[in-house]
């Protein structure tokens, strides 16, 4: 279907980099001709964009890219991996009359009340048409997002964007303080994105396994992948990869309903890659347990609607949907 005013979208993660394009002149965002390129393709956003407007031989005025960065200035510099661009600049290679820049977690905000409930798998409570705010956005992939979406919907909801993964991680039993001894060997302060991403399953891993740890800038010997844990962990074969899997799924429900506590939310939407692939045992895991775990407030915590995301580009709608509601909010 070819796009009577085509407008460029981005998901531009610490993993992928993912494009495509909205068609404005119609009534609800739509996403086409989604492509997705990886880190080690290009050595910039810049190159991978115009690669990407090449295969299309569209010509785009208008671009949203969310990126797992802080959006401030015109500076942007990536939390996870080797690009950094300057706002303006991008916007004159890219031919564009205009360019927004948004939060890799707060598209996943402007999409979240676009979500059919069919997209929505519940962890706790159940699922209802509308959400019900405030929302808490979390999700493990290259890094931990954390976002936070105001309510209610009638009046408007409102996103705003945090760096809640790099708030410092606050271990709650033995084996999460032998974790972050093992980690502050190399990072001077540990902080929650260090457990709760794809390599933070690994540091998980290895120090669960006593590999030694080796101070930066040297490498680290002895991590495997997260999709080698993940995968010897769910094949059942694999006793030290059970635990890293599970330990992982505790601490993220001890971070994720600290976060909860902390926006005085009634909903919580998980997003990022990684649970994506263990959804069935994630599911199963001590996750609730944790999440609920918070002494007197354990009723509290029980009223908290628990969901997974299962579209399989919230970043991408959300990026659509920001761009028509700050095009309408400008009129």
């Amino acid at each position: 279907m070819k796009a009577r005013e085509p407008a460029l979208i981005g998901d531009i993660g610490g993993t992928n980099a993912r494009f495509a394009l909205t068609d404005l002149a119609t009534p609800s965002p739509q996403i086409l001709e989604e492509h997705t390129f990886c880190d080690d393709r290009f050595p910039t956003l810049r190159d991978a964009a115009l690669e990407y407007l090449k295969q299309t031989g569209v010509q785009p005025k208008r671009a949203t890219l969310a990126v797992a960065a802080p959006v401030i200035g015109d500076q942007i510099t990536f939390a996870n991996r080797a690009w950094s661009f300057v706002r303006s600049d991008l916007q004159r290679a890219l031919s564009l009359d205009r360019l927004e820049l948004i939060n890799d977690f707060g598209a996943i905000g402007w999409a979240a009340p676009r979500l059919d409930p069919s997209q929505r798998v519940p962890m706790a409570g159940g699922i209802t048409e509308e959400l019900q705010g405030p929302v808490t956005l979390i999700g493990p992939g290259t890094g931990l997002g954390v976002g936070l979406l105001v309510g209610p919907q009638e009046q408007g909801w409102r996103v705003v964007e945090t760096e809640g993964g790099h708030a410092t991680f606050a271990a709650t039993d033995d084996e999460e303080r032998e974790i972050v001894r093992w980690i502050a060997v190399r990072h001077v302060r540990v902080y929650n994105e260090l457990l709760l991403s794809g390599q933070g399953l690994s540091r998980i891993d290895a120090a669960l396994r006593g590999v030694q740890p080796v101070p930066l800038p040297d490498p680290q010997p002895g991590l495997r992948t997260p999709k080698e844990i993940v995968d010897a962990a769910l094949r059942g074969n694999d006793a030290n990869a059970r635990r890293a899997l599970d330990r992982f799924c505790n601490t993220f429900g001890s971070v994720a309903g600290d976060v909860a506590m902390l926006h005085g939310t009634h909903t919580v939407l998980i997003a990022g890659g990684i649970v994506l692939h263990f959804l069935d045992d994630f599911r199963r895991s001590g996750f609730m347990q944790r999440f609920t775990d918070k002494g007197q407030y354990v009723p509290y915590m029980h009223r908290i609607a628990v969901q997974v995301i299962t579209h399989p580009n919230p970043g991408l709608l959300g990026a659509a949907v920001a761009m028509r509601s700050r095009s309408a909010n400008a009129e």
